[in-house]
């Protein structure tokens, strides 16, 4: 912004509260919940859900284990008239749901919204009207505050007196002064006592004081003030339900909703993955998350969440974004080495924890939740670009392809991998991934291949086994015998015998392929030349002896010249 423009803002007041309580709290239980996506989200959307999508998204609400879920505002449309009118003539409402409904205050309205929820057999009749400075000075062209407070006074008692027509149906009441969060303290206040005064709540029934964050002019610590700021002066506080309301214009939306809550709320409305006017509403997902990941129950089942997710984006036509938290595509990826190398360790050391006992706690590297618990798996958890590491490649050949490299093997092969990458210039696939190790570092049969190999256990010589082998080296042909205590040992002396023993072999290790390989067996080996570098070779074969033999002649044929495997992928 240029500094000429700065000057038209102003600092937003703070709230005189110096001996404020909710600094020292913690967030013990989930709130209630509330939905709001068929009503403030679907407003919101360039193209509102129909009829049908909004008995889809309805039932996911249901599933997910919404109790209150605002259904519409049946007095606008008869859209939302006829949805709310076909949740309760199709039976579509479980026993412990409550509908809730939007209504201004105005007689003709309020009536049509009871008519909607004829035969309900709970609901939620939710009135509110604006009460800002800003709105009293524009929206209703310099309105005086007892103009304000008296519309407010007549929509609740025609709320009450038409409740009181419907009385096979348990009803609730709800008040917000919509703009409460710039709306000045003791006028809010004032209005939701006007309302209290008319509607008569007691500890047994309960009302709702909704107090909507509408447009988020604030730091959230200034909200969390505003909020205990109201739960100390409201009267009959144990005959009141406070719910907070709050949107995200600033980026802040579930922050303000989680100091709210430590500064008294009682209830939560939101929309999934936040969708709402302007920048949104509060991600419920989010903050029920948020709190599973401390270990509170939240009543909300966002297990499989692409389930929640494919549902949420086919009804009303938006994209999750990638970094969304928790439910994002990337949210759980990790493209940097340094992070990948610590989520690679954390899980192998939480898998050997859980071995041992079962109620190991969550702890793992850059993974505040753990993504099955979500519906997500590990395979995406580590990608590769050219951003990556040793210790993601090594993870991707593991979890993917059944491949343990040895450790001190990460660096050859993850350098490997993302200098592709970066050739490339793109992320590479985990099939990419195993494509390229197994043309470069596995099975390589050039310049030399092992094209016949037999055994012979001498009864001799104790302990002393004797290899019969025919090698192509620069496509020529030999046959070669060579003494050892073991396979690769006595290969080793084969190949001595025709002048290709330049190295020493320094490590060897196998095990069995956990499948994506048809191959049985794996085996690595490292040899030593004689100026020094130190290069592993890896072998895949249905015979763990042929692997290690494998494994030995691949770490020979890059030991003498690297055979440059990456030019040949990108055909």
């Amino acid at each position: 912004m240029k500094a000429s423009s700065i000057t038209k803002y102003r600092p937003f007041a703070p709230v005189a509260l110096p001996d404020r309580t909710w600094p020292d709290r913690s967030i013990e239980k989930a709130p209630i919940w509330c939905s709001v996506d068929l009503r403030d989200g679907n407003q919101a959307l360039p193209t509102p859900m129909s009829v049908e999508e909004k008995l889809e998204f309805f039932d996911l609400l249901v599933r997910v284990g919404f109790k209150q879920i605002e259904v519409g505002f049946p007095s606008a449309s008869d859209t939302e008239f006829h949805f709310v009118r076909r949740l309760i003539e199709e039976n579509r409402i479980p026993s412990d749901v409550t509908i809730q409904v939007l209504v201004q205050a105005r007689e003709h309205l309020i009536q049509k919204s009871y008519e909607s929820l004829r035969g309900a057999k709970q609901a939620i009749v939710h009135l509110y009207n604006p009460t800002s400075t800003l709105q009293r000075r524009v929206t209703f062209h310099g309105a005086s505050r007892e103009d304000t407070k008296a519309i407010a006074v007549q929509g609740a008692k025609w709320v009450a007196q038409y409740a009181a027509l419907a009385s096979e149906t348990q009803w609730t009441f709800q008040y917000s002064p919509e703009s409460f969060s710039d709306t000045e303290l003791d006028f809010a206040l004032d209005c939701c006592h006007a309302v209290m005064d008319v509607w008569q709540p007691t500890p047994e029934k309960k009302i709702i004081l909704n107090l909507p964050n509408t447009v988020e002019w604030c730091l959230p610590n200034v909200h969390a003030d505003q909020i205990e700021w109201m739960c100390r002066h409201v009267r009959h506080r144990d005959s009141v339900i406070i719910s907070l309301h709050t949107h995200n214009d600033r980026g802040t939306g579930t922050a303000a909703t989680e100091l709210g809550l430590l500064a008294g709320a009682d209830r939560v409305e939101g929309t999934l993955f936040g969708n709402g006017e302007r920048t949104g509403n509060l991600d419920i997902v989010t903050v029920a998350l948020n709190m599973n990941s401390h270990g509170i129950e939240t009543g909300l089942d966002f297990s499989d969440l692409a389930a929640i997710r494919e549902v949420y984006e086919r009804c009303c036509r938006l994209v999750v974004p990638e970094r969304q938290p928790y439910a994002g595509e990337l949210v759980f990826t990790a493209f940097s080495g340094s992070h990948q190398d610590a989520i690679k360790k954390g899980l192998d050391l939480r898998d050997r924890e859980c071995a041992e006992r079962s109620d190991v706690p969550w702890a793992v590297p850059y993974l505040t939740i753990d993504p099955q618990d979500l519906g997500r798996s590990y395979e995406a958890i580590i990608r590769i670009n050219s951003q990556s590491g040793k210790g993601g490649v090594a993870y991707i050949l593991d979890r993917e392809h059944g491949l343990d490299l040895p450790k001190t093997m990460h660096p050859q092969v993850g350098k490997f991998i993302y200098d592709l990458a970066d050739r490339w210039g793109r992320e590479m696939t985990a099939e990419e991934i195993g494509a390229a190790f197994h043309q470069h570092f596995a099975n390589v049969a050039e310049p030399l291949d092992l094209v016949e190999y037999e055994l012979v256990h001498l009864t001799e010589e104790r302990g002393v086994v004797e290899c019969r082998t025919t090698i192509r080296y620069r496509q020529q042909e030999q046959q070669l015998v060579g003494r050892g205590n073991g396979p690769i040992n006595a290969f080793v002396h084969a190949l001595e015998s025709a002048g290709l023993k330049d190295f020493k072999v320094t490590d060897y290790r196998s095990h069995a392929v956990r499948g994506g390989s048809d191959a049985s067996a794996a085996a690595y080996v490292q040899l030593q030349a004689a100026d020094g570098r130190l290069l592993w070779g890896a072998g895949i074969d249905d015979s763990i002896e042929m692997a290690g033999l494998r494994a030995l002649v691949s770490a020979w044929n890059l030991l003498h010249g690297e055979k440059d495997g990456a030019a040949d992928l990108t055909k």
